[in-house]
């Protein structure tokens, strides 16, 4: 007699090794939490990192992201078994590769989008409701548009910024529009370039005749010029925030290092996207900036440059 699935849960989580991760973690994607970290933004641009309750409150709202994250990401492997298992990377998954079964997935995904509810529940009716938006439309992307070209990188780059809305709502601080703006441009050229890297494997694969999610072999060029375009411009909506809006100059007292981290940014697009061209960024965006040496040197160099500003 087999297994149910809350047990099979239980039993590859026990008895292994210490170098062993169980596969429910790993179906989790834990890795993919650190973009939730994004729900911090609006209470650092106030300049509001002290303030303890704040962080406790953006401490709430990233473990509710992060679960309803990963809620979604389950979905999305028990909807895409087939062609998961007959892609190059994503086969290794655990529900992909026969490690976590169909029932145990189901298990998982309520399990990770119930505690997401009890987080979102103690910062109240609004955070709840921009969560509720953030999974809507991260389920119609998994059930549609994923397959749109063009919209998919949309719909992922308004999810980058609804974290952002949420961490503000979780605070009682609204994002400005110039910050909205630049997230907006710096998370659909990130979009894009996850697409870009998908298509360029396939081209050099399947040939000209390739396709990926809606895109097209002959649109790898197109693509590419929409992401690094989006990437600059974000950079330029920076330049102006810090050139043209009193409150940034009353904010920073030294806005050259402020600059400075628009330059770094974009070098880091520039680098992002000369990886991608070459056929070399298999991962995430953001989880190759984790992994890439380059990627956190210019982060690290970002944080003390905003640090320094202030």
């Amino acid at each position: 007699m087999g297994m149910s699935p809350v047990s099979e849960l239980l039993v590859r989580s026990s008895g292994l090794g210490r170098s062993q991760i169980p596969p429910w973690v790993v179906e989790l994607r834990p890795h993919h939490w650190l973009k939730n970290i994004l729900v911090i933004v609006p209470l650092a641009a106030a300049h509001q990192l002290h303030d303890v309750p704040s962080l406790a409150r953006v401490a709430a709202a990233f473990v509710a992201f992060s679960l309803c994250a990963s809620g979604q990401y389950v979905l999305n492997d028990l909807l895409d078994l087939a062609a998961d298992r007959a892609h190059s990377t994503k086969s290794k998954r655990p529900l992909a590769a026969g490690t976590l079964s169909r029932g145990a997935g189901v298990i998982l995904m309520v399990l990770a989008w119930t505690g997401a509810v009890l987080a979102a529940a103690t910062l109240g009716v609004a955070f709840c409701g921009v969560l509720t938006v953030y999974l809507a439309l991260m389920l119609a992307y998994s059930w549609r548009l994923k397959h749109v070209a063009v919209l998919d990188a949309i719909v992922l780059g308004a999810g980058y910024a609804a974290r952002v809305a949420a961490g503000g709502v979780a605070v009682a601080i609204r994002p400005s529009a110039w910050l909205i703006a630049f997230c907006v441009c710096l998370f659909y050229s990130l979009a894009l370039v996850k697409r870009y890297a998908e298509l360029a494997e396939n081209r050099e694969r399947d040939g000209p005749c390739a396709h990926a999610r809606g895109y097209l072999g002959v649109d790898l060029p197109l693509v590419a010029m929409f992401g690094v375009g989006s990437g600059y411009l974000a950079v330029w909506v920076l330049a102006m925030y810090l050139t043209t809006e009193h409150p940034a100059r009353l904010l920073y007292g030294r806005p050259l290092f402020i600059s400075l981290t628009g330059i770094l940014l974009a070098y880091w697009i520039s680098h992002l996207w000369l990886v991608a061209n070459r056929g070399k960024l298999a991962d995430d965006p953001v989880v190759f900036a984790i992994r890439d040496p380059l990627s956190r040197v210019l982060v690290a160099l970002m944080g003390i440059c905003a640090w320094l500003a202030v």
